[in-house]
């Protein structure tokens, strides 16, 4: 659990700290980081949806492994992105990307073998293998991801406390 938890609070933290220079990064923007960070781990529908089941229904070969892969991310974000209004379209893929990215950058981190996914795929089938820093069930990682986004939230509220004391528009009431 403490896996899942930092792909979700280290998008979170990145999305926020990004919004204090870009003020398009709204806090529902950064939850759509938040999902781009879980979309890799859609793979992980193969346990409740086997390939098995949808071979006999569909009649063709399936597998969920690409979903941890540049290449699935890439087609499910250019789904989710068709899903919304035309002017969020661009946001919602940036973001989706953003936290899609910040999950293989921290599961090329995992000590291996559990590091070891085609992340690369289509462009490569080669599997990346980084020395690794932590493994999956290390919680102490998730006490860092924790910190970071509590961080990166403090700074928002600081910055946005701020620009409300130096708003030249006062509103009394």
């Amino acid at each position: 659990m403490a896996d899942g938890l930092t792909h979700v609070l280290v998008p979170y933290a990145l999305a926020t700290v990004l919004s204090l220079r870009y003020p398009w990064i709204t806090t529902r923007l950064a939850t759509v980081a938040m999902v781009g960070g879980v979309l890799p781990d859609l793979n992980r529908l193969q346990w409740i949806v086997p390939p098995e089941t949808i071979e006999s229904i569909l009649g063709v070969s399936v597998s969920w492994r690409p979903m941890h892969s540049i290449g699935g991310v890439a087609v499910v974000i250019a789904i989710a992105s068709l899903t919304v209004r035309a002017t969020y379209r661009r946001a919602v893929a940036l973001l989706l990307a953003l936290g899609a990215l910040s999950h293989f950058v921290l599961d090329l981190l995992l000590v291996p073998p559990a590091g070891t996914y085609q992340y690369l795929w289509p462009i490569t089938s080669a599997r990346l293998v980084v020395p690794g820093f932590y493994t999956s069930h290390d919680r102490w990682v998730a006490i860092v991801a924790v910190l970071l986004a509590l961080a990166a939230h403090a700074l928002a509220r600081r910055r946005s406390h701020a620009l409300e004391r130096d708003s030249p528009v006062r509103i009394e009431g």
